[in-house]
């Protein structure tokens, strides 16, 4: 057995140890650190809507009656909307227009709807705001004019006439926080705006709570730096959508462009999350109201999940013990290619992750049977190089490379197909097409692999171990 050989079944076995400890259940998760990097990655298989259960949401644009809104302007919304569904770490979302004014949204394994509305129909104005030696409680209403700095954007009819009283936010009312004394006959600058910030993340600070770390623009870098110096010792409040979420002291100038909102009364995480989002990702062209919300229980999912997996195994079970039974030896060989292609694909899904639904697991089906196919075009063509009277060697190399040809080109357009699929699901709203298109692309690289690479070491190991003398029995070869 050649060099080259025993390193790729040495890989193999490797490659199928690490897979069936990543699929295996209870898996503990990867976390690793090294000095200050750090990767803590939880396993698990990620099943879609259909099969976990979760919210379905229907927005619609938010007019007095006879407006009309522009397509333009709905998608838009929907690409916000999106993103912002992308942010809260939803699997396998689904986010489309319907008609010309609503949005559909579902959201597999959202067990907090109220926060996940909250988040996506969100307007989310940023405001820095002068407020001098005045720190202003959270949740607090205030009126805002614009500087210089800000010229041209004004305030919105509605804010621009708002009485400047405290009013708890939702969560402060919710927590029962008292409400902070009223702000009277005050109206404060507006220093900079949303569209002055670059990014905006959740970190932590020296004691581990959760804060959000941003970081401007050029043109608000140079705001921010000139305010601060000339402010050190004074309040700049932030505030979102008129709503004052924290008033923090400028310690010191500035000047590089990066700072971190943090809260008076400490973030939760979530609250964090989502007010990082929202800066993220700005302010919806359209306001947007929820029509309707409903909650998808898991156990259809479960009765999919339970009846899914019976028939995956079933078809499994038969498709190893035909090829076991019509190949033999060789089928014997090929099973084990088999069960390692189903590990490898098992943990590349929970690896990825990849969202698994109903069509996603018949992609991987599909795909399944293409591995066999491989299969038995090798094993075919082996077969009638042996009845032409070849060596055993010359037969199995003769297999590999003549079947090679119809592996890869059959492959290859199913690859594209699944390209196409993708780009129509992506552009179309068709979530569960895309989950089809990537169970089954993945499965066609691993099958090719499992085909090519698996499948000959394995027979070649053989062959090194038995020599011709397993030529000559040709029932143990299926011939």
């Amino acid at each position: 057995m050649s060099q080259r050989n025993i390193v790729l079944l040495i890989v193999i076995i490797l490659l199928t140890a690490f897979a069936l400890w990543v699929v295996l259940p209870n898996n503990p998760g990867i976390h690793l650190k090294i000095g200050s990097w750090r990767l803590d990655r939880d396993i698990y298989i990620h099943l879609g809507l259909d099969l976990r259960g979760g919210t379905q949401l229907l927005l619609e644009a938010d007019l007095p009656a006879g407006e009309t809104v522009t397509l333009d302007a709905m998608e838009a919304a929907k690409t916000i909307v999106e993103n912002r569904v992308n942010a809260l770490g939803v699997t396998e979302p689904l986010v489309q227009l319907q008609g010309d004014r609503r949005i559909i949204v579902q959201l597999p394994g959202i067990e907090n709807p109220d926060a996940a509305i909250q988040t996506l129909r969100s307007t989310g104005l940023l405001e820095f705001v002068d407020t001098g030696d005045l720190s202003l409680p959270e949740g607090t209403v205030i009126r805002t004019t614009y500087s210089t700095a800000e010229e041209g954007q004004q305030p919105t009819p509605e804010t621009a006439g708002a009485e400047a009283t405290a009013v708890p936010t939702a969560e402060a009312a919710s927590e029962a926080t008292p409400t902070p004394a009223a702000i009277t006959d005050r109206v404060f600058t507006t220093i900079m705006t949303g569209r002055h910030l670059k990014s905006a993340r959740v970190g932590t600070d020296e004691y581990g709570r959760p804060e959000i770390e941003f970081e401007l623009t050029d043109d608000g870098a140079k705001i921010m730096a000139d305010f601060s110096r000339k402010n050190v010792g004074k309040f700049l409040t932030i505030t979102m959508d008129k709503v004052v979420i924290s008033s923090p002291r400028i310690e010191t100038p500035i000047t590089e462009g990066r700072g971190r909102i943090t809260s008076q009364q400490g973030f939760k995480l979530e609250e964090a999350q989502r007010l990082a989002i929202q800066l993220r990702y700005g302010a919806l062209p359209v306001p947007l109201k929820v029509v309707e919300t409903r909650s998808v229980g898991p156990t259809l999912g479960q009765d999919s999940v339970q009846r899914s997996l019976r028939a995956g195994i079933i078809g499994l079970i038969v498709v190893l013990l035909f090829m076991l039974s019509y190949y033999r030896l060789l089928g014997t060989v090929a099973d084990m290619a088999l069960l390692i292609y189903a590990l490898l694909n098992l943990a590349i899904y929970q690896l990825v992750p990849v969202t698994l639904t109903l069509p996603g697991i018949t992609g991987f089906l599909l795909s399944t049977g293409m591995a066999v196919d491989a299969n038995i075009l090798i094993f075919e063509r082996m077969k009638e190089e042996l009845r032409a009277g070849r060596p055993l060697h010359s037969a199995i190399e003769a297999g590999f490379s003549r079947a090679w040809t119809s592996i890869r080109d059959s492959n290859i357009s199913t690859l594209l197909t699944c390209v196409i699929l993708y780009w129509f699901g992506s552009n179309y709203g068709a979530s569960m097409v895309k989950g089809f298109a990537v169970t089954l692309f993945i499965g066609v690289l691993i099958s090719m692999f499992t085909a090519i690479t698996v499948t000959r070491t394995f027979i070649i190991t053989l062959f090194s171990l038995t020599g011709e003398k397993l030529r000559e029995k040709k029932w143990l070869l299926g011939a």
